[in-house]
């Protein structure tokens, strides 16, 4: 099995990162918001049928109002909060990453992949920087942030699910999976039993992985 290597980071007064490095070389790559849930899912990825695969996720913040990781995650609410939030995701994450563990991955090797408010990070990520990101896995995505009129070309694929007792986020998900079709994206969408929170997010990680890195 892999190991878990945790960084405290400068942002925000201390924002910590956490990595799951692979047993083997990493051939892939996915990073993370809410990295105190995902990171730990890239133990699943070695039991899986999934190249090596580093996952690096980055902390939530730990303020207490929730509209401080809602205004980090989407672009819709507080742009210089947001933007601020971005340099950190993918530069200091991305520039550490390279140093530290000698990995840069190209955008085929790289997903972004986030729950709930997070998975709009993802979604965020994927759509404005699609040289970086090639994958999305967006489970559960918030509707804070909605697909903008103008999409990128080309744009990363994207793996969306939900739960069958969430309708609302069914429904935010059914939105991006169509507007990415529309914008000539490859996109799978999948509803699974459960609801918000279920563990069907852990257990659709894999599936993620497989199908952005074998397929």
């Amino acid at each position: 099995m892999g190991e878990l290597v945790t960084e405290t980071f400068e942002y925000d007064g201390g924002r910590q990162v956490a990595v799951y490095v692979p047993a083997d070389p990493p051939e892939a790559i996915v990073f993370a918001g809410d990295g105190q849930l995902i990171t730990q899912w890239g133990a699943d990825l070695e039991q899986a049928d999934v190249p090596p695969t580093m996952v690096v996720g980055t902390y939530r913040t730990d303020d207490a109002d929730e509209m401080v990781r809602i205004e980090e995650y989407s672009p819709s609410f507080n742009e210089e909060r947001f933007a601020a939030h971005e340099r950190f995701f993918v530069e200091d994450v991305r520039d550490w990453v390279r140093s530290r563990f000698g990995v840069a991955l190209p955008a085929e090797r790289t997903a972004v992949c986030g729950v709930s408010a997070s998975a709009e990070l993802a979604l965020a990520m994927g759509v404005r920087h699609p040289d970086i990101y090639g994958a999305i896995f967006a489970a559960s995505p918030g509707g804070g942030y909605r697909p903008p009129e103008d999409m990128p070309s080309p744009l990363p694929r994207a793996y969306l699910v939900a739960g069958t007792q969430e309708p609302w986020f069914m429904e935010n998900a059914a939105r991006w999976a169509d507007a990415l079709r529309d914008a000539d994206a490859d996109v799978v969408i999948t509803e699974r039993e459960g609801d918000h929170g279920d563990p069907f997010w852990q257990a659709e990680f894999p599936l993620m992985a497989s199908w952005a890195f074998t397929t």
